[in-house]
């Protein structure tokens, strides 16, 4: 079923919005209290307000609704922001099909990696506090790095032969994926078997234990070298708890949840909230969507968990995850609530890699947690500058500063049947803009 919150069908929705309140909380940001932000207070205007076509929308929503139809995906919800308020969001399908609950606007969705940009600006907020330079070595904040090795090559007895390291992991190299680290799952290197072996992201464990586990393993490759997905992003979080004092979640609530509005965002469902998550869906042999259970151990994300992976761990809406994004594309401010200047957001999008390596893939550099399109030909973009990142149960959204365009986009589904829902919304969102920016 399709509900697709593009006017004239907003005036409920507008009401409703009026007569949110605001609570409070103290954001130590300023050390000084800010207003929690009510979830639905983004301004919902018709799509030509903004330069965009409501006939042409519809193309969009047409083809999410046939991905459904079709049995390729169980529910998707789609979100477009331009010029600072929100011309499209749509939501088709069901997020639990054996419940027969439909898909809403406040489903939860596990995110992911799309966990990563967050843990990045919480670390960024830190950076511009003076806590560190993007050139220190990560073991000056964490001594458990100091002196560790690089695989050379494959060794006896699945022990790789080591090298020193040329030079210490910065911490700009970990956050561009260049800190010689792996995650284990991606490639059958011995340093990936020793990362399996060691149950690196273990749910059941701590940050400071994943810690103590990668100081025992060589690096996979030497710091700078090459661009690698990787742990980094869960070391950024344990480096946010070194840095501010406090645990990761504590961080992400006082400094970026709370003040953004960001209500339904977190490491866990409350359980009054239970209702609203998602169901996770693959397909089966024959082609027949299946429900599954999630990827990484946990299984309904119910309880507050041990591990609080900056890399994959939070849970989240479409619209709190528009408020981040659209605080970003706003250069670090959302209604009034400042999370870092204008200049250390453009830093996060600029392109990190080193010269001799330049892109991550083609046509595609790599910032400070997100990845940036360098060259639209070349990566099958849209606009030079845009940045983006997605999940692996395939949410995906993208911010395009030349637009003055925040897209977001959810589905939980894991498998190779999986539709490129991402490059599809892409050019139904772009085929609608009739007044481009200059």
């Amino acid at each position: 079923m399709t509900r697709a919150a593009t006017l004239p069908r907003l005036l409920t929705a507008l009401l409703a919005v009026a007569f949110l309140s605001l609570a409070f909380v103290a954001c130590d940001q300023t050390r000084a209290d800010v207003p929690v932000q009510g979830p639905r207070d983004l301004a919902r205007v018709a799509p030509e307000e903004v330069g965009m076509s409501s006939d042409r929308l519809e193309r969009l929503n047409g083809a999410m609704q046939r991905l459904v139809d079709d049995g390729l995906l169980a529910g998707i919800t789609t979100m477009i922001s331009r010029h600072g308020k929100v011309a499209h969001f749509g939501t088709f399908g069901h997020q639990n099909i054996e419940d027969g609950v439909e898909m809403s606007e406040d489903t939860i969705f596990r995110i992911y990696s799309m966990t990563k940009p967050i843990t990045g600006v919480a670390l960024m907020i830190l950076y511009e506090e003076g806590e560190f330079r993007l050139s220190d070595p990560v073991h000056r904040y964490i001594p458990e790095f100091e002196g560790l090795v690089v695989a050379k090559e494959d060794g006896p007895n699945g022990q790789p032969i080591t090298e020193p390291a040329d030079h210490p992991m910065t911490i700009r190299e970990l956050m561009a994926h260049t800190a010689g680290l792996s995650y284990g799952i991606f490639s059958q290197s011995q340093v990936d078997a020793l990362y399996n072996e060691a149950n690196v992201l273990d749910n059941d464990s701590t940050l400071k234990n994943m810690i103590d586990k990668l100081s025992k393993i060589p690096l996979r490759q030497q710091p700078g070298s090459m661009w690698h997905y990787s742990v980094a992003v869960d070391v950024q979080g344990y480096l946010v708890e070194v840095l501010s004092g406090q645990r990761f979640d504590e961080f992400l609530n006082e400094r970026i949840f709370g003040p953004l509005g960001m209500n339904d965002t977190a490491f866990h469902v409350a359980a009054d909230k239970a209702d609203r998550f998602s169901q996770v869906y693959t397909h089966d042999a024959d082609g027949n969507l299946m429900a599954q259970e999630g990827f990484g151990g946990r299984r309904d994300y119910l309880d507050p968990p041990n591990f609080l992976s900056g890399g994959g761990g939070l849970v989240s809406t479409t619209m709190d995850y528009m408020r981040f994004s659209q605080m970003l594309l706003n250069g670090g401010e959302l209604d009034g609530v400042r999370i870092l200047a204008p200049s250390t957001v453009k830093l996060m999008h600029l392109n990190h890699l080193p010269r001799e390596l330049k892109e991550m893939s083609p046509g595609t550099g790599f910032g400070l947690d997100f990845a940036v399109v360098l060259d639209p030909v070349a990566a099958d973009g849209i606009s030079k500058g845009e940045y983006y990142w997605g999940g692996a149960a395939g949410t995906w959204f993208w911010i395009d500063p030349k637009e003055d365009l925040v897209f977001v986009g959810m589905i939980q589904h894991f498998g190779p049947r999986r539709p490129d829902v991402r490059s599809l919304s892409r050019r139904l969102t772009y085929q609608a803009i009739l007044e481009p920016a200059s």
